[in-house]
């Protein structure tokens, strides 16, 4: 079949504001802050624009509001060369803000406020996730929305991905439509173990381990770990975002699980090394260097 992009990706597009301080608050704190910045975002479009720079040709379905944020965002979408087809722009809705705290060790604390995300619907989504060699979600829209968007790909033949964030428990009929989840080492117990969703039907489970690298599972076959490749973080922001779209812009361009895995890692190491979201994304240049440098 011949595929007219290589990655669909279905989710979210935020306006991120972004503070930066010594130290994050704790609960009831008040800190000054040293920055403030405004980045697009969203897990979706940061996976999407990940991709992207990755090398694949890559859709974004997606809701914004009829706004200067969202203004802001299809001008990101542009520039990177998605395409945006399927974007729903809703003149009654707000596009959706990430409110986040960086501080100085780059650590992040983020609050999201959905606003247009929530807007996305079964219907807007089902042609578009055909569309492509593999398709990634998340679960910043409504799970509804998630579950056919899966289900549509996986009846034409695609390669099915879910990063199962923000954490939540999720029904064993969603989890059976997914032929590689990448979850974190919270949300994968959540989702109720590596085991679980091997058994539910998952080709492979990709649990992401921070500064310990990542790791791959596969049923009848030794689990496959690669380190944290060594570079200077200043902002995990969208790290596992990026990882997730290197794995996708990979994997549609014929690795295997495992090399997949390596890319993905690199992909996700170098966006701690600049701040913000979608301004820390790396391309593919870059990835290739780190992948292909000494020691």
């Amino acid at each position: 079949m011949t595929w007219r992009f290589d990655v669909c990706v279905v989710g979210s597009a935020n306006l991120d504001l972004v503070a930066t301080t010594d130290r994050l608050p704790g609960p009831g704190e008040t800190v000054l802050g040293s920055s403030y910045t405004e980045h697009a975002g969203g897990k979706g479009l940061n996976q999407a624009v990940a991709a992207a720079r990755a090398g694949a040709r890559t859709t974004f379905c997606g809701a914004v509001g009829d706004d200067d944020a969202a203004r802001r965002l299809l001008a990101v979408i542009a520039d990177d060369g998605i395409d945006a087809s399927a974007l729903r722009l809703l003149p009654n809705a707000a596009t959706g803000r990430a409110l986040i705290g960086v501080s100085a060790a780059g650590e992040n604390s983020i609050i999201v406020v959905a606003g247009a995300n929530r807007e996305l619907t079964e219907s807007d989504v089902s042609a578009i996730a055909t569309s492509a060699r593999v398709l990634l979600v998340q679960l910043e829209v409504p799970v509804a929305t998630v579950r056919a968007a899966l289900s549509a790909a996986r009846a034409a033949g695609v390669t099915t991905i879910l990063n199962p964030a923000p954490a939540m428990t999720l029904s064993s009929e969603i989890l059976a439509l997914c032929d590689v989840v990448i979850p974190n080492e919270h949300e994968v117990e959540i989702l109720g173990g590596v085991a679980e969703l091997l058994r539910l039907g998952a080709r492979a489970v990709v649990v992401t381990l921070g500064a310990r690298g990542a790791k791959l599972c596969t049923s009848g076959a030794d689990d496959v770990v690669v380190a944290a490749f060594a570079v200077e973080s200043v902002d995990t922001t969208a790290a596992g975002d990026a990882f997730c779209g290197g794995f996708a812009a990979e994997l549609a361009a014929g690795a295997s699980l495992a090399g997949a895995l390596r890319f993905a890692a690199a992909t996700g190491a170098l966006a701690t090394t600049r701040a913000g979201a979608v301004p820390s994304l790396p391309t593919r240049p870059e990835i290739d260097a780190l992948l292909t440098r000494p020691g």
